[in-house]
């Protein structure tokens, strides 16, 4: 492995790559043939941890079809480290919900978020698990699995394209990155991303007006 751009204390390569004594280094290092890898324990262990992250997918409805289709060779979902799913939750990384809550089904999907261990995170896939969809008038259906579970990755859509659904996952590929595993902030104290590739202006509205009733109804049992 060659140490190609150097990085000492977070300083861009191009402030220093001039500095012969820093070039000396690394030419000494290349002639001896000696492997280092320089970061902190963080970005390592999280990098790993990006790559690898495994789901206990929670479909009721057509956004669990396509959840399939990405799942495809079509799509190669394997090349970005997602194609292992779990049916149980302790071996989970991610819960993926796919489709419409209904109130009778809501303990059962707070139990299986409960069994999983930390770190965990939750994508809600669809408008129905977002907002309730087209049934979020009805007197069973849950308005968005925000009102049970925090949620961290949003993919609007009826249902969403698998290109929405696999940019969804790098996002949330990129928030564990920059998480500290070691003694971090609550990763919930951050805002939910949204994905908004491929989706009408009134499913992000409906997605935002969603989030913050969630808010101000947590904000109010406080």
């Amino acid at each position: 492995m060659e140490v190609r751009k150097p990085v000492i204390k977070s300083i861009p390569y191009s402030e220093f790559k001039d500095n012969e004594s820093l070039e000396k280094i690394v030419d000494e290092l290349h002639e001896g043939g000696v492997n280092v890898v320089l970061g902190s324990l963080d970005s390592m262990i999280n990098w790993g941890r990006s790559n690898s992250l495994w789901s206990l997918t929670f479909a009721t409805s057509c956004c669990g079809i396509e959840f399939m289709a990405v799942g495809c060779a079509r799509y190669d979902f394997a090349r970005f480290g997602f194609e292992v799913t779990r049916n149980s939750p302790r071996q989970a990384d991610l819960i993926m919900c796919a489709g419409t809550i209904t109130h009778k089904m809501a303990p059962a999907f707070k139990r299986l978020y409960d069994q999983m261990a930390e770190p965990k995170y939750v994508v809600a896939v669809g408008g129905c698990a977002i907002s309730g969809g087209p049934f979020k008038s009805s007197y069973h259906v849950v308005r968005g699995i925000g009102e049970i579970v925090p949620v961290d990755v949003y993919i609007p859509g009826c249902p969403p394209r698998p290109e929405a659904i696999l940019y969804g996952m790098m996002q949330l590929q990129r928030k564990v990155k920059v998480e500290k595993f070691f003694g971090g902030v609550n990763r919930k104290e951050h805002k939910p991303i949204i994905v908004d590739g491929n989706v009408d202006e009134g499913m992000l509205k409906e997605a935002s007006a969603a989030l913050n009733e969630v808010n101000s109804s947590a904000s109010s049992n406080i």
